[in-house]
């Protein structure tokens, strides 16, 4: 059922690019790479507590897919989260305070870097338990429908959570209630620290097949490549809108840091594994070059962008160190909707009014 098109950059999604979008693009992944990269000193120098899953080295999945979307269009993903938070607007400050528990960031302190939220972005996180973002994002799609809204939902996992109940719940209901939810698998080869190859039955070398028992549409893509990913969730993007329906892609990725700080990631994958993919097939460094290729984009005008990101992600971290931590008073804040708007019921649309 994978009809997705080989010439990625003739694909009409990426045709239709000017110049200035494709260095935007490429802007992004570089804010993304830096940001987190800014993140991890951070993290060393004790200032975070708690967990953090870095994003570094994919880059391009959260670059090429949010970049499709349109104001109806709803994200929501599992916790390793910062690279789409940027990419649907959310400022480095903000998530870099919210990283150190301060009063100024996304989620008042009270999230960390599993949880960051900006519902005004149409972003709902940011979720911890494995799996548990699926049916959440097969709801928004169901609001989405029920409103009549020319939307769909992009949910992102990483590929352990395919093995997850809740993930296949979520597919029938997709399916049979024909809701507008992408479901992205972003395969980055380990679930947490074992491989693939120990952890899931693959038949066909494909987690994205999984789908076929549900009469869900579904492609495997490069995830390294901007241009491929664009053009893949465009497809399923255009399929939720015109028909409501779901659509699964597994998306080939790569991440350069263990799972969390609390895994080197050194013990189930070698350097020379890592480095590999680091000189052969990192997206950034692809997309620079292919950019360059194209004379769109200088080294000089990269130098510029990556610079500028560094200096965002330094501002930011300085900011965050500058914000207050949340009082003592605000404990309670912001917990249950209902208790902080006593004069409403909710009546299960909260945001969806």
């Amino acid at each position: 059922m994978s009809t997705l098109k080989k010439t990625y950059q003739d694909a009409s999604v990426n045709k239709t690019l000017s110049g200035p979008d494709k260095k935007n693009l490429y802007r992004q992944m570089v804010r993304i790479r830096k940001f987190e990269e800014r993140t991890l000193r951070v993290y060393q120098q004790g200032k975070i507590g708690g967990f953090l899953h870095l994003y570094i080295g994919q880059e391009a999945v959260a670059v090429g897919s949010i970049s499709i979307l349109g104001p109806d269009d709803h994200v929501i993903t599992a916790y390793r989260d910062h690279g789409h938070a940027l990419m649907v607007g959310m400022k480095m400050n903000e998530c870099m305070a919210e990283l150190q528990g301060k009063a100024t960031g996304c989620s008042k302190g009270k999230g960390g870097s599993m949880h960051f939220f900006a519902p005004d972005k149409n972003y709902w996180g940011g979720h911890g338990i494995v799996g548990g973002q699926t049916p959440l994002g097969a709801g928004i799609a169901y609001a989405l429908k029920h409103q009549k809204k020319k939307g769909c939902c992009l949910c992102y996992m990483g590929d352990g959570a395919i093995n997850q109940g809740p993930y296949h719940e979520s597919l029938n209901i997709a399916a049979l209630w024909k809701l507008p939810v992408v479901y992205i698998i972003e395969n980055n080869g380990y679930s947490m620290g074992t491989s693939q190859e120990r952890s899931t039955m693959v038949p066909n070398d494909s987690l994205a097949e999984r789908a076929e028992g549900y009469g869900i549409p579904w492609a495997n893509v490069l995830g390294n490549d901007v241009y491929a990913v664009r053009a893949a969730v465009a497809e399923a993007v255009q399929r939720a809108h015109q028909d409501y329906t779901p659509t699964v892609l597994e998306i080939a990725t790569y991440r350069y840091r263990g799972h969390s700080m609390s895994d080197p990631g050194k013990t189930y994958r070698t350097n020379e594994e890592v480095k590999a993919y680091q000189q052969e097939h990192d997206p950034i460094d692809r997309f620079q070059a292919q950019l360059k290729e194209e004379g769109v984009l200088s080294d000089e005008e990269a130098k510029i962008i990556i610079k500028e990101a560094k200096d965002e992600a330094d501002a930011a971290a300085d900011f965050a160190d500058a914000s207050p931590f949340p009082d003592l008073s605000e404990l309670s804040d912001d917990i249950y909707w209902e208790t902080d708007q006593p004069e409403r019921t909710t009546e299960g649309r909260i945001f969806f009014d």
